[in-house]
């Protein structure tokens, strides 16, 4: 009986600190993500979307039909009318804080 107390105690002490980890700006992209299936057709809520600096990924959970193209990245210089390749421009803390559809 004493043993399994000895193991359940790191066990939750690692729980936590798993928990602790995740920042509140990675809790508030994942829970207000929903997904925009095609290409962006609605822009205030694609610039509602940017405004609140989503990261590259919770970009691409967001819209996973665009083409992010993030600075450094290799992209050919076609044209695209329909809103479906967006360059990103990142902030500091590497948040996507706006860019242009290309």
């Amino acid at each position: 009986m004493k043993l399994n107390r000895l193991l359940l105690v790191p066990m939750v002490i690692g729980c936590l600190l798993l928990m602790a980890c995740e920042s509140p700006d990675q809790a508030r992209d994942t829970a207000s993500a929903s997904v925009e299936r095609g290409y962006v057709t609605d822009m205030s809520s694609f610039t509602s979307f940017i405004e609140q600096r989503p990261s590259p990924d919770a970009f691409r959970m967001r819209y996973p039909d665009l083409t992010l193209v993030l600075p450094g990245d290799v992209a050919t210089k076609e044209l695209r009318t329909n809103n479906s390749r967006y360059f990103a421009e990142l902030d500091t803390q590497g948040r996507i804080v706006g860019g242009r559809f290309q």
